[in-house]
């Protein structure tokens, strides 16, 4: 719904997209809608680039639109990371970067945690000050802003010896939408 709403008056046949860690639905729906779309991983098969987000290989500002789902409370170094989008986002494009929000304020980890999918930090409502750093335009919907009719909430981890998630507690999705 909120991908709709941001690209609704965008014409994105004439967009070129770059997509981190493609999820199905959404690979399907944006290779109708772009007029270039490529996705990105460092590890998955069957993308266009075979790439390291804190290290991108492209040239500055080649991209309309970057869609990162869940991929930044991945990365060690992800201020570099959002600096690289920023970098090759185009005067104008747009990313969206969504992390789940587990606590109130991120925790950092010490290593990669494997009860919570190796992610390197338990990222907080805090965490999205950090594109503020490299966006100078932002926008933050949440599940406030979307009828409960969609469910747009996500839930605790059934994980119940990690210290930071509690089972079936309902935490508030965030998706901050930057422009550059």
């Amino acid at each position: 719904m909120i991908l709709q709403h941001v690209l609704a008056d965008k014409k994105t046949s004439e967009m070129k997209a770059l997509h981190f860690a493609p999820e199905s639905a959404f690979r399907t729906w944006f290779s109708n809608i772009f007029g270039e779309y490529k996705t990105a991983d460092i590890e998955m098969e069957g993308v266009d680039f075979k790439v390291d987000i804190q290290d991108l290989p492209f040239a500055d500002q080649q991209f309309d639109f970057i869609f990162a789902s869940h991929v930044l409370e991945h990365i060690q170094d992800d201020m570099k990371a959002i600096s690289e989008i920023h970098r090759i986002l185009k005067p104008g494009g747009i990313a969206i970067l969504p992390v789940p929000i587990v606590c109130d304020k991120t925790v950092e980890y010490a290593a990669p945690d494997p009860a919570e999918d190796f992610h390197v930090r338990a990222p907080g409502m805090d965490y999205y000050d950090r594109y503020e750093a490299c966006f100078s335009i932002w926008e933050y919907y949440s599940s406030k802003n979307i009828s409960d009719i969609y469910q747009p909430y996500v839930y605790g981890s059934s994980v119940k010896d990690h210290p930071l998630r509690v089972d079936a507690e309902r935490l508030m999705d965030v998706v901050p939408v930057v422009y550059r």
